[in-house]
């Protein structure tokens, strides 16, 4: 059993979308649940056909006929509404992965982003109130918490919107919760893939942006899980945090490359030195379940059984730099190892 991993998956029977089905994340979730339950259908709701076609190649060679006739690919963009509503027609469980995630990115195509990570959210509720999907669970990121880059500002407002979607259900009855969690080992974009190709090329160094800087990190099965599991436990208005490990940049360097210079190449734009997942002004309605923390919306205007758990301190704040549970240079790279399979198949597909 894993960090997150659910005691119960009751998702049997049920009609599941994924919007964002062919990134990361979608890719894993939609392979989990093939290996763990048994949906009545399974739908990948993206825009680019070509990642559909090789996820659809992969899984058959993986789950065969019998699986593979619980899947549909239905192409699309959550910037189109009506699109939307039609594929979620029927549907009683999504998960809301889809998002432009670039910080630099979004910083130089700010209406971009927001259309698709803000304006796309509210699409997403539409969706859901009008074809009374059940259970919403949006992924979040930890710069949503006192943002100062675009792609932070948008999913903080991404967030709301789900948040504040409880209060417009009313007898439709859709619950909405968010989870919000820090880099992804191993994932596209992040550091650690970068360091293995210029190490793999044979880099004479490794560029830091700052030698101070340090992030929060979850592995892919991690993430997964802990979306399956808040799914389990949510009631509605809920931001779901983990409690995950923090590392310093240049440990990971040293880690992976212990004989070559870092250089210091300065921060993007729009990049913090720490990452907060919970702010103190959130923690005064925020609950500690054990695994993770859970904030607590600020109204609510329907009836609901809200969580058990334990209040945080005065004060109390959860950020990369100030975590009590940091990750060692080895414990990193067995992480690494660990998804190298994984990433090794597919560059072979």
């Amino acid at each position: 059993m894993g960090r997150f991993t659910p005691t119960t998956l009751d998702l049997d029977g049920k009609v599941i979308l994924v919007t964002g089905g062919t990134g990361s994340f979608g890719r894993r979730f939609v392979e989990t649940v093939l290996t763990r339950a048994a949906p009545r259908k399974l739908i990948i709701y993206s825009r680019d056909e070509l990642k559909q076609s090789e996820m659809l190649a992969d899984l058959g060679e993986r789950f065969g006929a019998e699986k593979m006739s619980l899947l549909r690919f239905f192409l699309g963009d959550v910037r189109d509404r009506e699109r939307l509503i039609l594929a979620t027609r029927g549907v009683d469980v999504i998960i809301h992965a889809a998002a432009l995630k670039q910080v630099p990115a979004a910083e130089y195509n700010p209406s971009e982003c927001i259309h698709t990570n803000v304006l796309g959210a509210e699409n997403v509720v539409w969706a859901c109130l009008t074809n009374r999907v059940k259970q919403v669970v949006a992924l979040s990121t930890d710069k949503a918490c006192n943002p100062i880059n675009l792609y932070g500002a948008t999913k903080l407002a991404s967030d709301k919107t789900f948040v504040a979607a409880n209060n417009l259900s009313g007898d439709i009855g859709t619950r909405f919760s968010v989870v919000r969690y820090g880099n992804v080992v191993g994932s596209r974009g992040s550091v650690a893939p970068l360091f293995q190709r210029l190490i793999a090329k044979g880099a004479a160094e490794l560029p830091i942006t700052d030698p101070r800087m340090t992030r929060v990190w979850i592995t892919l099965k991690e993430g997964v899980d802990f979306v399956l599991s808040s799914l389990g436990m949510m009631s509605g208005g809920e931001i779901f945090v983990p409690k995950i490990p923090s590392m310093k940049m240049t440990d990971l360097a040293a880690a992976m490359a212990p004989d070559l210079p870092i250089k210091v190449v300065g921060i993007r734009p729009g990049e913090k030195l720490h990452e907060m997942m919970i702010s103190a002004d959130d923690a005064r309605s925020t609950l500690d379940l054990g695994d993770r923390y859970a904030i607590e919306p600020a109204f609510v205007e329907y009836t609901r059984a809200g969580l058990k758990g334990a209040p945080l301190p005065e004060g109390f704040s959860y950020a990369s730099d100030t975590n009590d549970d940091w990750l060692t240079g080895e414990g990193l790279l067995a992480l690494l190892e660990d998804a190298a399979p994984r990433r090794r198949r597919r560059a072979q597909d």
